[in-house]
């Protein structure tokens, strides 16, 4: 007995109408008016105060830390990402499934959690503590701590975009490249990285807003310390706690800002080479 199925465009207008508003309707009241209202409470006293806001040194210390950690974990990350989904995709070995699930443990830890860890293994009273300050290098409270707790935090975005799909692109291209004579590194750069160009560069760019976001983590092992470890989502609320309103919405607007320019590089990228994106999807 054969059953017909109507397709989703079929389905009644009412149903669509209401679908289709209580979606537009959820992301509005959740992520468009929140952000608005940042935007708002920045400019208040006008753009002059907002611009002095962000032009202030310690404002600005907390922008280059925030980029300057996001510029050595993400090409890392990047790195790990690329390597790690290969080596699960393309390769059978033991351990296998194990490795998929440390990828998926930052998911699962409170970032603040992740912070403490550090604290655990490389502050005084830590597991290295004591070498470090003998030799005077500086891991928490200092920039490799903020690095070191970013990575954590972020490193599964990339193996995690890349995973399923080129476990989806199967190994039969990179099979053939080898059995022509190519070499490993030959064909992941002729072969396996134009397939997964797209999704890598969608990974890199969320990872880099992650990145950029983090707060939990930083927090335990930035020490607070004005002008020097304050990123910027720190710095908010350093200027929020001193009632300097103004300021920590200008600087919440400057994070904003910094995600809708990630955002609209994606999508001009799309834009720019949505031939490209679907022949790929065909394929």
């Amino acid at each position: 007995m054969s059953r017909n199925f109507r397709r989703a465009t079929e389905d009644p207008l009412l149903l669509r109408l209401v679908l289709g508003t209580i979606a537009i309707g959820f992301v509005g009241l959740f992520l468009v008016l929140p952000l608005a209202v940042v935007f708002q409470e920045a400019l208040a006293h006008g753009l002059g105060a907002a611009w002095a806001a962000i032009v202030e040194p310690d404002s600005l210390a907390a922008l280059k830390l925030s980029l300057l950690a996001a510029a050595i974990a993400v090409p890392l990350n990047t790195v790990f990402g690329i390597a790690a989904a290969w080596a699960i995709a393309k390769f059978d070995f033991a351990g296998k499934s194990f490795l998929v699930t440390l990828i998926d443990l930052p998911f699962s830890v409170s970032p603040v959690v992740a912070g403490l860890i550090y604290v655990l293994v490389f502050g005084m009273q830590g597991w290295f503590g004591p070498a470090l300050a003998d030799h005077d290098i500086h891991i928490l409270f200092a920039l490799p701590g903020i690095v070191l707790v970013t990575i954590f935090v972020t490193f599964p975005f990339v193996a995690r975009e890349l995973v399923p799909l080129m476990v989806d692109q199967g190994r039969d291209e990179e099979e053939a490249a080898i059995s022509l004579g190519a070499s490993g590194f030959a064909t992941f750069l002729r072969v396996t990285l134009p397939n997964i160009k797209w999704g890598l560069l969608y990974a890199v760019l969320l990872c880099n807003a992650r990145a950029l976001g983090e707060f939990g983590a930083v927090a335990v092992v930035s020490g607070h310390i004005r002008g020097q470890t304050n990123t910027l989502p720190l710095h908010v609320e350093l200027l929020y706690n001193n009632y300097d309103y103004v300021g920590a919405f200008a600087v919440a607007a400057l994070l904003g800002l910094l995600a809708l320019v990630t955002l609209a590089l994606k999508s001009l990228l799309e834009w720019r080479y949505a031939d490209e994106l679907a022949a790929m999807r065909r394929h």
